[in-house]
């Protein structure tokens, strides 16, 4: 397989980064260049809600001195990203018009869970140390210039994953109001920290034993690379990595200017990164933190090669996908047989219908997560129970999810009972922020009435909550799709509601619904 060359652009909330690649099957992903240059874009938004159009100048000046760094590699295709400090700036859309004007490159914003899932994929890359260090407790710390993502692993899989608004450049920009004495600082920081982390521990930590802390983000990586060289590795003991942190705390600003020879901007925000790592080991009580240095560049190009199938990874991460979406429905008290057995019939429908409704196998995993999430809002309302599902979705970050895919899980699950408004499904999501695809409301409200009919129909099929349809078989078969099955006892209930849900059913898809009771003899 030939080599292919390619880019990766994070325009960030603290500096603009290029990553040029080298990606094959023979060799894995190989960088052989890497360009930075600090661009505080976040202090404008964080403090004024827009981009200043200075530095957007000064931005697209950037970026065209990329594009060059990309011609001379010959690069083959490209991927750019900006998170928090664009996506949350009024005036995103007309700098992302601005840079496409004055640079012909398409940057995409992505929402924190897409962010921090590429961050994974690219510590996961790593495969072999990786897959070592799931095999005991871990959680991944990722800690941002605009937010902070904690998640945790169990028996290889990523059980749950949170955000904090705890961004080290949105913390130095807070206290900088505050007019503090230096050494005032780290105590007051240390209580936002210690509050939020305060709920995730009783929600989500509990009882959980972590003995690794895998570290990612910038900020750690400058902690690594300029303040623990001398330890020339990128594993310490939890105890090794506390002193220099309680060391980092005791310091202003200009003295880790001074002595790890950085610019002013980047010392500022190593204070609150020490504060925030030293109070999740205290938290989590891990034995080691491991810091690989990857960068969110090396997780657009590790996703990029996984989805071009350029390389192969052997982590299954659509079943990390899944896996937090059933602990967030055991969270709100779903009842785990029945919507096992709802995801089990939704996937065998999908399966047989291939042929009829045109959808890939990511509309297979929302189908699958919708399935799972459908009950969850019985927790807030029994009678309004899909209506509370959409706004529980809707208010939780499902991690490797868009906000648009997030959307149509929501909207899936919310027609589950509702009648489906083909010309009034709520969609908040600007399309015009996902670069090169190719899509209109319209598609999306038609495969959303897609998956919306399939789940209807499975969870007819386990409408008692008793799984008795368990054995059934299903296949399309002279225009109908027929669902066999051999148990013998009352399925009242289930032909009841099959009967109802196959309407809608034969509506989208033309294929009208069938339930066989095979009879004994």
């Amino acid at each position: 397989m030939p080599i292919r060359t390619f880019a990766a652009i994070d325009v960030g909330s603290f500096e603009l980064e290029l990553g040029i690649y080298e990606i094959s099957g023979k060799y894995g992903i190989r960088e052989i260049d890497h360009v930075r240059h600090p661009l505080a874009l976040g202090k404008d938004t964080y403090n004024n809600g827009r981009i200043s159009f200075e530095l957007v100048e000064e931005m697209c000046d950037l970026l065209n001195k990329f594009v060059q760094v990309m011609e001379t590699y010959r690069v083959r295709d490209y991927r750019a990203f900006a998170s928090s400090a664009l996506r949350e700036a009024r005036n995103s859309q007309i700098v992302l018009d601005q840079i496409w004007v004055r640079t012909g490159l398409r940057v995409q914003t992505i929402n924190n869970s897409e962010l921090r899932f590429k961050s994974y994929k690219s510590v996961a890359a790593r495969e072999a140390e990786f897959q070592e260090t799931l095999k005991t407790g871990t959680a991944i710390m990722d800690v941002g210039f605009g937010s902070s993502q904690i998640s945790l692993f169990e028996q290889e899989v990523l059980v749950s994953t949170q955000n904090l608004l705890l961004g080290v450049l949105r913390l130095s920009e807070m206290t900088s109001h505050w007019r503090l004495n230096y050494r005032a600082v780290p105590a007051v920081i240390d209580e936002l920290v210690e509050n939020e982390l305060y709920t995730f521990k009783k929600i989500f930590l509990k009882e959980r034993e972590i003995k690794t802390l895998i570290a990612t983000g910038e900020s750690i990586n400058y902690m690594v690379r300029r303040g623990m060289k001398e330890k020339m590795r990128d594993r310490f003991t939890a105890e090794e990595f506390r002193e220099f942190c309680d060391r980092l705390v005791t310091m202003s600003s200009d003295e880790i200017e001074e002595e790890y020879e950085l610019s002013y901007d980047y010392a500022a925000v190593l204070i609150p990164s020490a504060i925030l790592y030293r109070k999740v080991l205290e938290i989590t009580k891990a034995e080691f933190i491991w810091a690989p240095g990857i960068t969110l560049c090396d997780g657009i190009a590790a996703e990029y090669a996984q989805e071009n199938h350029l390389v192969k990874f052997h982590h299954d991460f659509e079943g990390d996908i899944l896996s937090t979406a059933r602990n967030m429905a055991k969270r709100y008290k779903c009842n785990g047989a029945h919507i096992r057995e709802v995801e089990r019939v939704a996937e065998a429908i999908f399966n047989a219908m291939k042929k009829y409704h045109g959808l890939g196998d990511r509309e297979r995993l929302l189908l699958k997560i919708a399935a799972t999430l459908h009950d969850c809002g019985k927790f807030v309302s029994i009678t309004r129970g899909t209506e509370s599902s959409y706004q529980i979705i809707m208010g939780t970050e499902i991690i490797g999810l868009s906000h648009l895919e997030r959307e149509m899980v929501a909207n899936i699950v919310r027609y589950n009972i509702q009648d489906y408004a083909y010309n009034d499904v709520i969609l908040t999501t600007d399309l015009s922020q996902y670069a090169g695809l190719d899509i209109s409301r319209r598609e999306i409200t038609i495969r959303i009435a897609k998956l919306t009919a399939i789940l209807r129909l499975a969870n007819s099929l386990d409408r008692s909550h008793r799984q008795k349809l368990s054995d059934c078989r299903i296949s399309v078969r002279n225009g109908e799709l027929v669902v066999t099955t051999a148990y013998r006892d009352n399925i009242v209930l289930e032909k009841y509601s099959f009967d109802q849900k196959a309407d809608f059913f034969e509506e989208v898809f033309g294929i009208r619904p069938v339930l066989r009771q095979k009879r004994g003899v």
